[in-house]
């Protein structure tokens, strides 16, 4: 009798692929077929771990905001003055998108098509004014300068960490690692370290009032 190939994927393994496969045809140009060759596993296979595609889409996002959200609970960014927690939760933030680099660039993407994107967009808007209060305190205290909308800064900021998902990507960083060899032009930091201090010191030269 022939073997029965059995599913060895698990709800992770599964999500994995589907961010992938989200990120490279975007959400509205996959379907279900999309993720079951992706997969090399047929769709009554994915419909026994997911409800369906959104299940997927919805799992993905909340792993990016599950992951932005810890930060503003880490101790260093409930604790001191508002300018050192800011910086603390704009180092950890490119951290957290160059460790959950295509779940954070899916999050990036979506565009309010669907009800999961539209409560991701709100939670995305949550984490944003959570860290405007901060950039208000750090002015309010006379860290940061006053003469720069606490919003718009926040924009700015954002605008840059966001950015990293455009062109990091961890295979140029492994591979530049080794300190004797010359990176090729627009290749990745080595380190999610490296580019989270670039980050800070680039936005906050302009930001801080000394």
């Amino acid at each position: 009798m022939p073997t029965v190939k059995r599913d060895t994927y698990t709800p992770d393994s599964l999500l994995s692929v589907a961010v992938r496969v989200f990120n490279e045809r975007g959400y509205d140009g996959t379907s279900m077929e999309h993720l079951s060759k992706a997969a090399g596993i047929s769709k009554s296979s994915i419909y026994h771990h997911v409800r369906g595609k959104e299940e997927l889409l919805r799992r993905g996002i909340s792993r990016a905001l599950d992951g932005l959200f810890a930060v503003l609970e880490e101790p260093r960014a409930r604790e001191g003055r508002a300018v050192e927690r800011l910086e603390h939760v704009t180092r950890r933030t490119v951290e957290v998108l160059m460790a959950e680099l295509p779940y954070v660039t899916l999050l990036l993407r979506v565009r309010g098509n669907t009800d999961t994107e539209i409560w991701a967009m709100s939670r995305r808007r949550e984490f944003d004014q959570r860290v405007a209060e901060l950039v208000k305190q750090a002015a309010a205290d006379g860290d940061l300068r006053s003469d720069v909308d606490a919003r718009l800064a926040t924009r700015l900021l954002f605008g840059m960490i966001n950015s990293i998902a455009e062109w990091y990507r961890p295979d140029r960083a492994a591979h530049n690692g080794a300190r004797d060899e010359t990176p090729a032009p627009g290749a990745a930091a080595s380190t999610s370290a490296e580019v989270a201090e670039a980050v800070v010191r680039t936005a906050f030269a302009g930001l801080r009032t000394g």
